[in-house]
């Protein structure tokens, strides 16, 4: 089913997030997992993408393991480190799957070496997608803007960009303030942009990750219960898990 039907027919979605595994040997234990999940009945499960599309394969092998659950697989698909020619392979190996809901993400630049340039943004991957099959195509969004856009308004920009390319909804990067994401949901309408948006929640069950996770989201509102969370629960690990998941 796609996934723009799933959100525009339902009231309330819940869906999960799961990783592929990094080497071949473990595609059954990390199926295994997500064929667990999917016993919970989520509104559609997504499958992450390998670093730096090293592992596609992964991808959609694990995606097919959910499929066969009777819930619906989303694959992530990057494409900072990927040429044309192999993001077209990639397209093909999901339509042969039976795979028809792709997130288009730019990626994570390399830390080391260069790109490559064949997609600079997001928005010309969702442009390509559209041109190799019928895909309902989703793209992430930044509540607070993205850390590289250089200012809220031309976040604004490239977020109607990717839309304008054929999005049929958004998926936000986390946010640990729910007034940030109220106060987006806003603006993208006033920009007229109308397609749904799904909050990316991540509990925060170690305190260690809050650092990792103020860098990935470029979040600068941290809210004062959030921080006593931290301070009082950190030390302790099972209660600081506990805590995470009911914040």
């Amino acid at each position: 089913m796609r996934i723009a039907s799933i959100l525009n027919e339902k009231e309330i979605t819940l869906s999960c997030e799961v990783f592929p595994p990094k080497h071949f040997d473990g595609i059954a234990q990390a199926s295994a997992v997500a064929q667990e999940i999917a016993g919970l009945h989520p509104s559609f499960m997504s499958v992450t993408y390998g670093a730096a599309g090293s592992t596609p394969g992964h991808t959609i092998a694990v995606a097919k393991a959910v499929a066969e659950t009777g819930v619906t697989p989303l694959c992530h698909l990057t494409c900072v480190q990927s040429t044309r020619e192999h993001v077209q392979h990639v397209l093909a190996d999901m339509k042969t799957a039976g795979m028809e809901n792709v997130l288009a993400l730019r990626g994570d630049l390399p830390k080391e070496g260069e790109p490559c340039h064949d997609f600079a943004y997001a928005a010309e991957l969702i442009d390509f997608i559209h041109q190799q099959g019928d895909f309902c195509v989703g793209a992430a969004c930044y509540p607070e803007g993205h850390p590289e856009s250089g200012s809220r308004a031309k976040d604004m920009d490239y977020l109607r960009r990717k839309v304008d390319a054929g999005v049929d909804f958004l998926t936000t990067q986390m946010f640990f303030d729910n007034n940030v994401f109220y106060n987006f949901l806003y603006k993208i309408k006033e920009a007229g942009i109308n397609v749904p948006v799904v909050a990316g929640i991540m509990p925060i069950t170690n305190a260690k990750q809050v650092g990792r996770a103020v860098q990935m989201s470029g979040t600068s509102i941290i809210p004062y219960h959030f921080k006593m969370m931290v301070d009082a629960f950190g030390d302790n690990p099972e209660i600081m898990k506990q805590a995470g998941i009911i914040y």
